[in-house]
């Protein structure tokens, strides 16, 4: 008896997994019949998005389904709707949510090949409208792929373009304000001239990237890579490839790039590493002088072993920490970075200088500290980082790096923001049922001074300030959504501007100055 329910248990399970191979093969088919000569016969992407879960892992299979039955507006994506049925539809949504069965690779040379140059950009000799150029405001609209260039002392749109499937991370500016690199989830950098209000190129520096930063002298563009598991830099000039490190650590373990930061004072790019236990550094200075390609730090003895130097260009620095850290915020003068691991409970602080962790900081929850913004008060410098699964913020002293206060919000957070001239902090409430309110927190007391809610219901985000802080922009982050102008002092809603769920804004002067009250 046992043994008859044994075989026919196994019958069972031979027949879910041929029923289960077959639906396989039946998507694969529809994929090839469909998808293919839009997005890559490996999924990788072509004239198309890359349909892979890296890319697509923060849309459900339904909606991904009604992408497929309905088409995407303003895209070349057509409507399946009338010749593939509803199964056909859900097969093929939940295929391209499957992992790719190998890791795919994206060498130099098919960075090289992905290039274009826009055949019809002219660089223009003087800013083509009367915009202040450095106060001008890039807005990213992830509703329908686009970025609106407003003035940011008029407010009016100076141009809308489209961008490459679904920006993430914040664009980098030339040192001028006159160029802005953006780039999307699945690696593509598009170059775009602020004066022109055009295109001038872009290249696809990777498969799955997470952000990008740009060099102190504006000639080098570094890009961190998830897929594969790579940093790739780029010449600003013409997005041409400099150099790709493969990323592992001393050992020889590969490991997926968080985040890659400028450090001005520096001179360098400061890489967070998400499955190794080590922070890089690489040098953006020809001139740079000896540094140490890898470090073993010792806890107990307090020693620093130097396992190899190189200099100049690009020249690689392995700084050993605890744990692997994937967020960062750095103190104003780059010395010193705090960091967390997204599984941990604690913040680390490291010191660049002598490559090492010199205090730990108590924060659980969550913190995200690339959105971390500083300031003075009371004569000490402090540091504020909202948490993304605790309702609160916690404030960090930066001279002994003690926790001085939480301040508890109606929800966890996303985004900081202030100005040096603005007497507030402003913090959104990005999860949970108070998803449509904006905190503006004074910053000498820490005390909440008014909570607004200017779209009730709707998810309400990520301030930023013109050039000189007298107003702050407020996101409705809804298809139907709107950026909102607020007089920065009195705290009125001064104009709203439709938009197609704008997410960041970023103005010209606060990301090439560094302005303290912007994550950079």
């Amino acid at each position: 008896m046992i043994r008859r329910i044994a075989i026919s248990s196994l019958l069972a399970l031979i027949a879910t997994a041929t029923a289960a191979d077959a639906q396989s093969q039946s998507a694969d088919a529809l994929y090839r019949e469909k998808c293919a000569s839009c997005h890559g016969e490996g999924r990788l992407g072509g004239t198309g998005p890359a349909l892979i879960p890296e890319t697509l892992h923060r849309l459900k299979p339904d909606v991904i389904g009604k992408v497929i039955h309905a088409g995407r507006a303003a895209t070349q994506m057509p409507a399946f709707g009338g010749e593939l049925t509803s199964d056909d539809i859900a097969a093929l949504a939940t295929y391209i949510k499957s992992p790719l069965p190998r890791a795919p690779s994206w060498t130099q040379a098919d960075i090289a090949k992905s290039r274009t140059l826009n055949s019809t950009y002219q660089p223009a000799a003087a800013p083509v409208f009367k915009a202040d150029p450095l106060n001008l405001f890039l807005v990213v609209e992830t509703g329908d792929h686009h970025v609106s260039v407003l003035d940011g002392d008029t407010f009016e749109r100076l141009d809308r373009f489209a961008t490459p499937f679904a920006v993430h991370g914040g664009p980098k500016f030339t040192p001028d304000g006159r160029f802005v690199f953006i780039m999307s989830r699945d690696g593509w950098v598009q170059k775009y001239d602020l004066w022109s209000l055009a295109e001038v190129g872009r290249v696809r520096a990777g498969l799955n990237s997470r952000n990008i930063a740009i060099s102190r002298d504006g000639k080098w563009l570094a890009t961190a890579n998830y897929l594969p598991r790579t940093l790739t830099i780029l010449a600003t000039s013409d997005l041409s490839v400099a150099r790709v490190f493969d990323v592992a650590d001393r050992s020889g373990t590969p490991s997926r790039v968080s985040a890659v930061y400028q450090a001005p004072t520096r001179d360098s790019f400061v890489l967070a590493l998400k499955d190794v236990a080590e922070i890089w550094e690489i040098a953006t200075d020809p001139n740079a002088g000896p540094v140490h390609e890898g470090f073993v730090h010792s806890h107990e003895a307090g020693m620093v072993e130097a396992l190899a130097s190189s200099e100049g260009l690009f020249s690689r620095r392995r700084i050993a920490v605890s744990q692997p850290i994937d967020d960062f915020f750095f103190d104003p003068d780059y010395r010193n970075l705090i960091g967390t691991s997204r599984d941990g409970g604690k913040g680390v602080v490291v010191n660049l200088t002598v490559g090492r962790e010199i205090a730990e900081l108590p924060l659980p929850g969550m913190p995200h500290l690339g959105s971390g913004i500083s300031w003075m008060r009371d004569g000490k410098r402090v540091m504020a980082t909202p948490h993304l699964k605790e309702a609160k913020l916690s404030v960090i002293g930066i001279d002994d790096w003690s926790l001085v206060t939480t301040i508890q919000t109606d929800g966890p957070g996303f985004f900081l923001r202030s100005h040096e001239t603005s007497n507030y902090v402003w913090s959104d409430v990005f999860f949970g049922p108070n998803k449509d309110v904006m905190h503006v927190i004074d910053k000498q007391s820490l005390a909440i001074v008014r909570t607004l809610r200017p779209a009730p219901g709707k998810t309400v985000a990520h301030v930023e300030f013109d050039r000189y802080g007298r107003h702050a922009l407020v996101s409705v982050w809804e298809n139907d959504g709107a950026v909102i102008v607020y007089d920065a002092k009195t705290l009125d809603e001064v104009r709203r501007i439709p938009m197609r769920k704008p997410s960041g804004k970023y103005n010209v002067w606060n990301k090439i100055t560094f302005s303290e009250g912007t994550s950079h």
